[in-house]
């Protein structure tokens, strides 16, 4: 049963979203520490969903419907913004803009973390994981908050594992991406896919 949990785990992890996308627009942009950094945040996202599940908060947040739709609208609302921006950052893109953006320091570290932190944070789809998945694998008798943070550990261990491989991978194929004019086209690339996946998010 472990075995399942980690392979099927991993495949939703390896699955594009949110993260995924930010995660290259930040390596992009602001070098390989900024997409670990962003990683980092997403991460600490996920602890703290983990966290909330194994003292029964998630439970309740998802019990709730105005408060997960509360949580829901504002993960909505910033996805919507990080795609906007990218959209429009994309449009005034040109050689000697995108030069300026890549010599330029990409802010405080806590920039990148924020941001990964939150898109995790208000993701109603990783809270849901963490109340429907993960209890699945759980024993139905027994020390059931070991069990619980055991699998949520594992979780956490596959997010870093794959995004940093991801990430250096970003990271090696990024002289051909940070051309100004490929530089742009990620850009709005990836702001078509972080609206696109507030839509769906609002859709279902």
């Amino acid at each position: 049963m472990l075995l399942t949990f980690v392979v099927t785990t991993l495949v939703m992890i390896m699955i594009p979203g949110p993260d995924a996308a930010l995660i290259m627009r930040s390596s992009l942009a602001h070098g390989r520490m900024a997409g670990l950094l962003t990683m980092l945040g997403g991460l600490l996202g996920l602890s703290v969903h983990a966290a909330a599940a194994a003292i029964g908060l998630s439970a309740l947040l998802v019990a709730s419907p105005t408060a997960f739709t509360v949580v829901r609208g504002l993960g909505i609302c910033y996805l919507l913004w990080l795609g906007v921006h990218a959209l429009l950052s994309s449009r005034g893109k040109t050689a000697e803009t995108a030069e300026a953006a890549e010599s330029a320091p990409g802010g405080s570290p806590l920039v990148h973390v924020r941001r990964g932190l939150l898109s995790n944070l208000l993701n109603p789809k990783v809270l849901l994981l963490f109340v429907t998945w993960l209890p699945q694998f759980l024993p139905s008798h027994g020390d059931t908050l070991s069990s619980a943070l055991l699998l949520s550990g594992i979780i956490a261990v596959l997010y870093a594992l794959w995004f940093s491989l991801y990430n250096l991978i970003v990271d090696r194929v990024g002289a051909l991406l940070r051309t100004p004019r490929v530089r742009a086209r990620v850009e709005r690339v990836t702001g078509v896919l972080l609206v696109g996946f507030a839509l769906r998010l609002a859709v279902q």
